[in-house]
């Protein structure tokens, strides 16, 4: 059994012991000022965040599954975090996903004792294995669930990943890498949802973005891979064709329709004057980076290497 009353965020936090006496405003600037010094944690953590961003890319170039594993608050940041992965850069579902214990219900309905099934941890990564990254994601490091995945997932040859916001230290030895950080005692006393949670969505956020950038799906600030499936998001589309191609909005919408709505072409179309066909080449030749397609020629142009398969 975990020494619960030992952890972090389960410590009563001094600023915030006379909370009920609190006016709202109070309340609300200590509730933001302890969520500013949460994301300082995090900064703190910026190169072992850094690389766990290279193992997502590295995964995902090769072909393999990324899968965020937690319970409670920290499940649906998870869930949260892979499915916006495929409408803002074009993933494919079926490589980054998400568990969380309890279940589907489990999202939007607090089901409080599934975490503590540690079976259904090693059940819900049993099907991962070499080549595939396993994010678990607990705040307090000692989720039953979140253990069993992680076991499951190590012991099948996948790499592993821990997202916790307690110290470093005895949960250094559950996965290949650890990222602790450190969030302290919460203004409600064990309510991780709160600075715990907003620490975790940021490094999230950071591990997926920085994995997308390195992995081409972003040109400039531009996110070149989305999939136009709103009128928003078709708006973003021609917008980001208009500003990269430096063409006009009729001329971006004739782009975007020639290409299907694939985004990085309409770009190569519209900045170096070639045909849909020749511009998926050179997006190819490449590896799907637009900044790269735009410096050279393929394959097919030049009869032979360019600078960007050097």
């Amino acid at each position: 059994m975990a020494d619960w009353g030992g952890l972090s965020t389960e410590a009563s936090n001094p600023s915030s012991e006379a909370l009920d006496t609190l006016s709202s405003e109070e309340v609300v600037s200590l509730l933001l000022e302890e969520d500013r010094r949460s994301l300082e944690a995090a900064h703190r953590s910026r190169e072992e965040i850094a690389h766990a961003a290279a193992w997502v890319a590295e995964a995902l170039g090769a072909g393999g599954r990324v899968v965020f594993a937690g319970a409670g608050t920290s499940g649906r940041l998870g869930i949260l975090e892979a499915a916006e992965c495929p409408p803002t850069f074009g993933t494919d579902p079926d490589q980054i996903r998400a568990v969380i214990a309890g279940g589907r219900e489990a999202v939007f309905e607090a089901r409080e004792g599934a975490e503590d099934v540690r079976s259904d941890g090693v059940t819900a990564a049993e099907n991962l294995g070499a080549g595939d990254l396993l994010i678990a994601v607990s705040a307090s490091s000692a989720t039953p669930f979140v253990l069993g995945a992680l076991a499951s997932a190590r012991n099948n040859g996948a790499r592993t990943i821990l997202v916790t916001c307690t110290p470093p230290g005895g949960n250094s030895a559950v996965a290949d890498l650890v990222l602790a950080l450190d969030t302290g005692p919460e203004v409600l006393t064990g309510s991780t949802r709160l600075k715990a949670g907003s620490a975790t969505k940021a490094v999230l956020n950071a591990i997926t973005t920085a994995a997308m950038v390195r992995l081409g799906k972003v040109y400039g600030n531009l996110m070149v891979d989305l999939r136009p499936g709103s009128a928003k998001l078709r708006d973003r589309a021609l917008r980001i064709i208009e500003a990269a191609g430096a063409v006009s909005r009729e001329e971006a919408e004739r782009l975007y329709e020639a290409s299907d709505g694939e985004v990085k072409t309409a770009i190569v179309m519209a900045s170096c004057g070639l045909g849909v066909e020749p511009s998926r080449e050179r997006l190819r030749a490449a590896g799907g980076h637009v900044r790269k397609a735009l410096a050279g020629r393929s394959a097919a142009e030049e009869g032979g290497a360019t600078d960007f398969q050097k």
